[in-house]
């Protein structure tokens, strides 16, 4: 893109964000700033974008890593609470690089003050997801965030409103998205050769994922900011339990496997049958398998939708690894015709069955399995991102498309904690006649920590 466009686009773009400075504004720091300066940024002779990680764990040295694979992309700015990580984050950017970071911070409102920054990676836990995003889109940057787009449905839909409002690139980490393959089977699906969907099945059996064994609680690492690791999370005293990558197993910080992993499955079970949320949704589940361990979230659950004309089921639990099709991940589209089933790895249909002489058989559609034929999606969805941000189209994983994903996940997991079936207005983006279930569309935050009105 020629830098004139690049300046012009800001220049409008921003000036919608002045209007609204005082939303940006958290614990004293105005993140709009920067936003009103960033348009006297000059593009390099090469056009560089320069990028910053707010969450240097495992994930997110992964999504800077693919981007940094892009010639033109440079990172100059890491952030996370704890030094370890931006230590480790910072080693990985050195030895890949010829470029330092100039900017290395615990207060990710930093990042965003910082005029020279022009998109961010959001790799933090779960319930850190929102804030930086929308205060991302109101400072002018544009943002990949990871998955799942958020701990809330009420987060999400600010988050879209964030990005439409200052007219920024949001893309979720649903590499799928970006899957060749899964495109060539969303095709097949949508073309109509299985007949009429009327059942979809989502699944994650994850069998390297075992107990947690119950610890007390104890002090945070000296190179841990664990105030600002909780941030609007409710204040509790440290575990390792909750720390880090185990975060995913309890309330406060996320969803479980049910947002982790049905993130990436629903979004493609959306995808396929062109659908936004459903209509109503019930679980059952529970600690079944660890019922003595020391998570929250459930071990072992099953979800169901109801959707216009079709319903949809998920399925997932630790430590077992024998999911439907005897695949441990998975989206099937069940058709009157015949059944398409597809992981990471590939795809493939299977033919209905027909009676014959009281026995069945399978009749060939010509389809056998159908490979991701190597292709490194992971790199092909961050390029995507990078993509847009330089020519201001949408991407493939959008912010809503993330949003319209996440309802299904969240209301999982609504009806699973209220041990009830709960229904959903599909265009009001609210419970019918729920105040109950109403409570958890959004989270509570804690002080001084707020979410803005968008």
């Amino acid at each position: 893109m020629k830098s004139k466009n690049r300046r012009e686009f800001l220049k409008d773009s921003l000036g919608a964000a002045g209007a609204v400075a005082a939303a940006g504004a958290v614990g004293g720091r105005n993140t709009l700033a920067s936003a009103a300066a960033s348009s006297d940024r000059v593009d390099g002779a090469n056009d560089r974008l320069r990028v910053a990680l707010i969450g240097c764990g495992g994930q997110g040295r992964g999504d800077l890593m693919k981007m940094l694979q892009i010639k033109t992309v440079e990172c100059v700015g890491l952030c996370d609470v704890d030094d370890d990580q931006s230590a480790r984050a910072l080693k990985m950017v050195t030895d890949n690089t010829s470029s330092k970071p100039a900017l290395i911070t615990k207060d990710f409102r930093k990042v965003l003050d910082d005029k020279t920054i022009d998109a961010v990676i959001v790799g933090t836990p779960d319930h850190w997801h929102a804030l930086p995003t929308i205060m991302a889109c109101q400072a002018g940057k544009d943002v990949y965030v990871e998955k799942p787009l958020s701990v809330s449905i009420a987060e999400g839909r600010i988050m879209v409103n964030a990005a439409r409002k200052y007219n920024r690139v949001v893309q979720m980490g649903t590499q799928q998205r970006s899957a060749p393959h899964y495109k060539d089977a969303i095709d097949y699906v949508q073309s109509g050769k299985l007949g009429k969907v009327r059942l979809v099945r989502a699944w994650s059996y994850q069998d390297w994922l075992g107990d947690i064994p119950k610890v007390d609680d104890g002090e945070p690492p000296a190179s841990v900011d664990y105030d600002m690791w909780l941030g609007p999370a409710p204040k509790r005293a440290f575990n390792k339990n909750r720390f880090h990558f185990n975060f995913r197993w309890f309330w406060d910080y996320a969803g479980g496997l049910m947002t982790d992993w049905g993130a990436h499955m629903i979004d493609v079970a959306n995808w396929g049958m062109g659908i936004k949320a459903p209509t109503s949704a019930s679980s059952a589940g529970g600690k079944f398998g660890f019922p003595d361990d020391g998570e929250e979230t459930p071990d072992t659950q099953q979800v169901m939708w109801n959707f216009p004309g079709f319903s949809m089921i998920w399925e997932h639990a630790t430590a077992i690894g024998r999911g439907p099709f005897d695949r441990d991940h998975g989206v099937e589209f069940h058709g009157n015709d015949a059944t398409l089933v597809i992981d990471r790895g590939g795809w493939e249909v299977h033919s209905e069955t027909k009676r014959v002489s009281g026995h069945s058989r399978y009749r060939s559609m010509g389809e056998p399995r159908q490979s991701n034929g190597g292709h490194d999606y992971h790199f092909l969805h961050v390029k995507n991102f990078v993509d847009c941000v330089r020519d201001r189209g949408k991407p493939n994983s959008d912010v809503e498309i993330g949003h319209n994903s996440m309802i299904a996940c969240h209301l999982g997991n609504i009806a699973f904690r209220l041990g009830r079936t709960v229904r959903w207005d599909v265009d009001k983006e609210c419970f019918i006649s729920d105040p109950e279930a109403e409570k958890f569309l959004m989270r509570e935050y804690r002080d001084p920590w707020r979410l803005p009105a968008i």
